[in-house]
């Protein structure tokens, strides 16, 4: 299911409501429906003007065509009280109430527990609330509504996972969950930068604390929401370490203060003078994460960078290079704070330091003609092997 993330920012002297979400097209023309939904080419983003009655009608429009909407980064404080429309009034049917009692129970994190509520409520809807159900109930709700409507294979498993829980919470003595079957993840290799490109990024980044922000997620392979969050406190100059706080899956972890990044994190340090958040914006609040793509998008125009770049490329970046410079897995496995290390091998297939010792046959063909020819030993594809 595509997540979509709302953020507060000033626009025109006005507060605006930031439409974030990874790029999709069907997306983008159901965001152009919508009355009061603008473009913005400075800041590159949707938006429309931040209010309790259009806060309610984006929410609307979007949970028709199935989207997530995430409003915890929201700072209004008139919206605050606000929660999912749809969340509400899911509440008000016990088969919902005592779903989200059991899922508070079991300690999910509040992201999880509205995942999990939507596709339950979306599957409950179209079985019209009956008591019991039974395996070919769930095959048509997926036919239907999951497959049909073209969900994200993640959203579909996140589904299943959601039925199986609410089977086992109610009982249903027809489902044998062992049954329902998740589809196989998509598997995507992560897009990285080269050593060469992420120097070129930094030296492009004018500003000198955004450039210490791009830095420090480079060099210490950080997710946004880790960067966003960091204390001043928590960086241990003395032991070259930073303490990473409550990140996924609930655990602390430490992080590599570079070296090299020292005398950039002083000079920032006595520039901007904050007090609290690394990255720390007005009234010693945290940055947001659409303020960070928004200059990183900028860097990467002016360093004449033409892949698709965000944060977590750099931390991707981080993880690759660091296995092309020979650290073992289980320590960059560590310091990425990943549960399992299939998680971080993915980073072996996109390394060059193996593939670089392989030839392709082309190379190898080539080579040999060559050798072969006395005629022409530099024989090449442009000329002389066509002609």
């Amino acid at each position: 299911m595509q997540k979509i993330e709302l953020f507060e920012f000033q626009h025109h002297k006005t507060s605006q409501i930031e439409i974030r979400f990874d790029y999709d097209r069907s997306m983008t023309n159901h965001l152009k429906k919508l009355d009061g939904v603008l473009w913005s080419s400075t800041f590159g983003c949707f938006y429309i003007t931040a209010n309790k009655a259009n806060l309610g009608r984006l929410f609307k429009h979007l949970n028709n065509y199935g989207y997530y909407v995430d409003y915890s980064k929201l700072n209004i404080p008139e919206m605050r009280p606000i929660e999912n429309e749809m969340f509400l009034t899911e509440t008000e049917r016990p088969e919902i109430s005592n779903f989200l009692r059991y899922l508070h129970g079991q300690r999910y994190s509040k992201s999880t527990i509205k995942t999990y509520t939507y596709f339950v409520s979306k599957f409950l809807t179209y079985h019209g609330f009956k008591k019991y159900y039974n395996l070919s109930d769930v095959d048509r709700f997926v036919e239907h509504e999951i497959a049909a409507q073209n969900y994200s294979i993640s959203s579909h498993r996140q589904c299943i996972s959601a039925l199986k829980h609410y089977f086992e919470l109610t009982e249903q003595e027809e489902i044998d969950t062992s049954k329902l079957k998740r589809p196989d993840k998509s598997k995507y290799l992560p897009g990285v930068l080269s050593k060469e490109e992420i120097i070129d990024l930094l030296r492009a980044t004018r500003n000198l604390k955004h450039r210490c922000i791009l830095a420090l997620i480079y060099a210490s392979g950080l997710r946004i929401g880790e960067l966003l969050n960091l204390k001043l406190r928590d960086i241990d100059v003395d032991r070259r370490q930073i303490l990473i706080r409550q990140s996924k899956g609930r655990k602390d972890r430490y992080v590599m203060l570079a070296e090299s990044f020292l005398p950039l994190f002083y000079n920032y340090l006595q520039t901007y003078e904050p007090k609290i958040y690394f990255a720390e914006g007005h009234g010693e609040k945290s940055y947001t994460a659409s303020a960070v793509r928004s200059f990183l998008k900028d860097s990467c125009r002016r360093a004449k960078i033409r892949k698709k770049v965000s944060p977590h490329t750099l931390r991707h970046s981080y993880a690759t290079h660091m296995l092309e410079n020979g650290i073992d897995l289980r320590y960059i496995q560590e310091l990425l704070g990943h549960s399992r290390p299939e998680t971080t091998m993915i980073y072996t297939h996109v390394t060059q330091r193996d593939l670089s010792r392989i030839q392709s046959p082309l190379d190898v063909s080539i080579k040999e003609l060559s050798e072969r020819s006395k005629s022409d030993p530099n024989l090449r594809l442009s000329r002389n092997i066509l002609e």
